[in-house]
C-alpha cells in the first residue's frame, strides 16, 4: 500500500487518497498476518477503522498471493510521463462517439459541429442526439430521428471525406429496455446507451438495468457510467453522486457484449472515476474516448479524457475511435 501511494503521488492524484493508503499501511502494521487473513475470509476487513472498500481489495488480493489490480494499473503506467501518455492517445483519435447539436439540446447546427470537428483534425464524427423519453434535452423522436438521417446523407455529399456517422445517445429505461424504434437503432451506425433517470435506484435493481441494456446487440457504447458531476455551476448544475451498481458485473459485460465502455470528457462529469477505469481496464473493456460535446468549442476537451485514460494505461489499440472510420463501423455492426 505504501508503493500504490507513492505512485499516486507521483501522478498527482489527490492527498486524500495518498493518505488513505498510508494510513492502511500503517495499520496492517499492527495487526497479527492470522488476524488479518481471518478479517479477509470472512470479508469484515472493512470494519477496521481506516480500512475502506479500496484498501480492504487490496490487502484481500496481496493476502491471496496476488498483485493487486490498484497496483497493476499504477505501475502499467510508471514508466512513462503522463502527459507523454496523453499526448499519445490524443494523436491517435480520429474521431468522436458522442456529441449533441441544435437537434436536441446542443447549441450548434449540425454543419457548425461538422466544420468544427474537421479543423481539429477528427476524420469522423457521430452524431448523437438524445432519444425521446428525455423531453428536457428535446429528445428525437423516430420522425425526427429518420429526419436528421436525411440531412446527415446531404452533409456527407458535401463535407466527404469527413464522416458524419448517424447515432443516438438512448436512454437506458428503467426496465433495461432502449428509448427508441428498434429497427431505427438498427440502422444507426453507432447507438451510444446512458442512464439519466432514476440514477438514485437501488444498487441491485441498477446493475440489472445496465447489464441488460449492455446485452442488447443494438448497443455499441455504455456512456458516463455512474451519472455523477463532480463539478458546480455550468449547465449541469450542482454536484451529483455516482450511481450505484456493481461495477465488475457491468464490466465483465461490456467485455463479454463487446461495448465499449465511455471516458467521458466533459469536465463537470470525467467519468467513469479512474478507480473503475482501472477496473474496466481489467476486465477486457475496449473504450470510447469522447467529448460530449454541445457546442463546437467543446469537441476539444477530448485531452481531459486521454489523460484520464493513460493514467489508468489504456492503450490507444482500446480506444474504438482511434479505429479508421471503416474499421470502426465493422466494429460497431459487424453483420453488416
Amino acid at each position: 500500500m505504501r508503493r500504490i501511494a507513492f505512485l499516486l503521488e507521483r501522478a498527482q492524484e489527490p492527498t486524500f487518497r495518498v493518505r488513505a493508503f498510508r494510513k492502511a499501511a500503517d495499520l496492517v502494521d499492527g495487526i497479527p498476518p492470522d488476524e488479518l487473513e481471518s478479517r479477509a475470509e470472512q470479508g469484515t476487513l472493512g470494519d477496521l477503522p481506516g480500512i475502506g472498500k479500496v484498501t480492504a481489495l487490496v490487502i484481500s488480493e496481496a493476502l491471496h498471493g496476488e498483485t493487486p489490480v490498484y497496483l497493476r494499473r499504477l505501475e502499467a503506467t510508471e514508466g512513462e510521463p503522463v502527459d507523454e501518455a496523453a499526448g499519445r492517445l490524443r494523436a491517435a483519435l480520429k474521431g468522436d462517439l458522442h456529441l449533441h447539436s441544435d437537434w436536441s439540446d446542443g447549441g450548434s447546427p449540425i454543419r457548425e459541429m461538422a466544420e468544427a470537428a474537421i479543423s481539429i483534425g477528427h476524420e469522423y464524427m457521430a452524431l448523437t442526439d438524445h432519444s425521446p423519453r428525455l423531453s428536457v434535452a428535446n429528445g428525437l423522436s423516430a420522425e425526427r430521428l429518420r429526419r436528421q438521417l436525411d440531412v446527415v446523407a446531404e452533409l456527407n455529399a458535401e463535407l466527404a471525406p469527413f464522416r458524419i456517422l448517424t447515432g443516438i445517445e438512448v436512454d437506458i429505461l428503467e426496465d433495461g429496455s432502449l428509448d427508441q424504434e428498434p429497427d431505427l437503432l438498427e440502422r444507426l451506425d453507432v447507438v451510444v446507451a446512458s442512464v439519466h433517470s432514476k440514477l438514485r435506484m437501488e444498487r441491485v435493481a441498477m446493475t440489472e438495468r445496465m447489464v441488460k441494456a449492455i446485452a442488447n446487440p443494438q448497443v455499441n457504447v455504455l456512456g458516463h457510467a455512474t451519472g455523477r458531476i463532480v463539478k458546480a455551476g455550468g449547465r449541469r448544475g450542482g454536484l451529483r453522486p455516482e450511481s450505484e451498481f456493481d461495477a465488475g458485473l457491468v464490466f465483465d459485460a461490456c467485455a463479454a457484449y463487446d461495448v465499449a465502455v465511455e471516458i467521458n470528457s466533459r469536465p463537470e462529469r470525467l467519468d467513469p472515476p479512474k478507480r473503475l477505469l482501472r477496473l474496466a481496464v481489467e476486465a477486457g473493456c475496449t473504450f470510447s474516448i469522447d467529448s460530449d460535446a454541445h457546442a463546437p468549442g467543446q469537441l476539444d476537451w477530448l485531452p481531459n479524457g486521454c489523460d484520464r485514460a493513460a493514467r489508468c494505461g489504456i492503450p490507444a489499440d482500446r480506444v474504438v475511435n482511434a479505429l479508421p472510420v471503416e474499421d470502426l463501423l465493422a466494429w460497431s455492426h459487424p453483420d453488416r
